[in-house]
């Protein structure tokens, strides 16, 4: 008996070597590794897919039924902040960023994306705790916001220990614990102050933000760029001397980032400028600036148009080809300086 089991091992072992030594053992990894590529492009196409703007204003009233609460001012800005994170974590792929195996690791342009929406996340929570969630200079932190605002500014590409959607998560339970006292009619220590002054505060965030944007795109072509660092101030200093003139151009191998993180900061824009529209419209019509506000989203929303090019074409300004970087500078200019006129007419008395 011991001898027949002997015997099966051995021609069990000798079939295993000859199957390994007749080459099969390369063809199986080059299969397996084909295999896994092929899965990788596919998953790498449709995790590249940016999600669709939404109507944040419906997507706000259709939850407050669902908790069956009263939209009171600010639930549905609070809500933009909180839809815009919950996408980041939770869109087709997941939170890619930080990934560290394919397809991730090879998706350049959406973790671009995801980093334009986080910023204005992080300007957005930062504004709320600093300024919108209190009456004035001397009041208290909220308690959930000084949780929130820090958590979003986590190390966006953390793969583990912390990952960086655990930290991003642990902001968002501060963010809903906010929205969820906002709305309780009986408590009164979460706040959110619709005031000129806030939004104000906020617009200058943005603004700066998309004019960093606009002249990175801009440089697609490259430009001579003279230095306004003390321009109007006769007593002005600075730290060391600059030369009077520099040529700055984004390298070719950037410009795609830089159009896509512009395209994922008009996405998450669009949304709270719509939630603001909302909650602040008392003040914008006060003011006679709803019409600015609304022209700013109109400008955005031309950002998000389907991109029919496979690659981001950096042509020369009159050039033959397209140069899709001026393009989306064009869009994003013009969407800054309605910001710039808005925050003056949210000045006046």
């Amino acid at each position: 008996m011991n001898d027949k089991i002997s015997d099966f091992f051995r021609h069990r072992r000798e079939d295993i070597q000859d199957y390994l030594g007749g080459g099969n053992l390369a063809r199986l990894i080059v299969s397996v590794v084909g295999i896994y590529f092929v899965m990788a492009l596919g998953l790498g196409w449709l995790w590249s897919d940016e999600p669709e703007l939404v109507d944040i204003n419906q997507y706000a009233e259709n939850l407050a039924q669902e908790m069956a609460s009263e939209r009171v001012t600010g639930f549905t800005t609070t809500t933009s902040l909180i839809f815009l994170m919950e996408t980041l974590l939770d869109k087709s792929g997941g939170y890619i960023t930080n990934d560290i195996f394919p397809p991730g690791l090879m998706l350049d342009n959406i973790t671009n994306w995801e980093y334009g929406v986080l910023v204005q996340v992080r300007d957005l929570a930062r504004v709320f705790r600093k300024d919108i969630s209190r009456s004035q200079s001397q009041s208290v932190e909220d308690k959930d916001l000084t949780i929130a605002e820090p958590q979003f500014h986590f190390d966006n590409g953390s793969w583990a220990l912390p990952a960086t959607e655990t930290e991003y998560r642990r902001g968002l339970d501060a963010a809903y614990s906010y929205r969820a006292r906002l709305v309780d009619s009986k408590q009164s220590d979460a706040q959110f102050y619709a005031r000129a002054d806030n939004l104000r505060s906020w617009l200058s965030e943005v603004e700066n933000r998309l004019g960093s944007l606009s002249r990175r795109l801009s440089e697609s072509v490259g430009r001579k760029q003279l230095d306004l660092g003390l321009a109007g101030d006769a007593n002005a200093q600075q730290s060391t001397q600059s030369d009077g003139a520099q040529e700055r151009k984004t390298s070719w191998f950037e410009i795609d980032d830089v159009f896509y993180e512009a395209r994922g900061a008009a996405w998450a824009l669009v949304h709270v400028l719509k939630a603001v529209e909302y909650d602040f419209r008392g003040v914008l019509t006060d003011k006679n600036a709803l019409v600015s506000l609304q022209q700013i989203i109109i400008e955005l929303e031309s950002t998000q148009e389907p991109m029919w090019s496979p690659m981001i074409l950096n042509g020369s300004g009159f050039g033959v080809l397209a140069n899709h970087s001026l393009t989306m500078s064009s869009y994003i200019s013009r969407a800054s300086a309605a910001i710039i006129d808005l925050r003056s007419l949210l000045q006046q008395g």
